[in-house]
């Protein structure tokens, strides 16, 4: 069956890196669309980051752009989010999820079919 298991959230000061890992079993990973979502508490999931399954293009919720960075190695099956500049209001648990040839609305987590459990990440300020 398919399973996406996130890796590398933790505690950092404002300011600081982590950089995330979203290993994915059980299906052909080149052909998927990956997402980056979030969800701190007592508020909604939203959309963070994202990378198309054909060609690699990306697109970032605007108060990530520039800090973040999603990509993906098809041959190690992974994606990645990089983080850069953390801020306290990033403090959330962190999941990603994959979409199967997703082209067109790829912030809309109802496009997802596979999630990962989450990981967490907290920004001290």
């Amino acid at each position: 069956q398919v399973q996406l298991v996130e890796s590398g959230g933790g505690l950092v000061q404002a300011g600081g890196s982590l950089r995330l890992s979203c290993a994915a079993s059980g299906l052909t990973f080149s052909l998927y669309t990956m997402g980056w979502f979030r969800q701190a508490p007592g508020k909604e999931r939203e959309f963070v980051a994202a990378i198309r399954w054909s060609g690699g293009s990306t697109i970032y919720l605007d108060s990530v752009k520039g800090r973040f960075t999603i990509s993906r190695d098809n041959a190690k099956n992974t994606a990645y989010l990089q983080m850069n500049n953390l801020k306290p209001e990033d403090t959330a648990v962190y999941y990603c999820a994959a979409a199967y040839k997703l082209s067109v609305d790829l912030v809309s987590g109802k496009r997802y079919a596979y999630w990962g459990q989450g990981t967490q990440v907290t920004v001290s300020s």
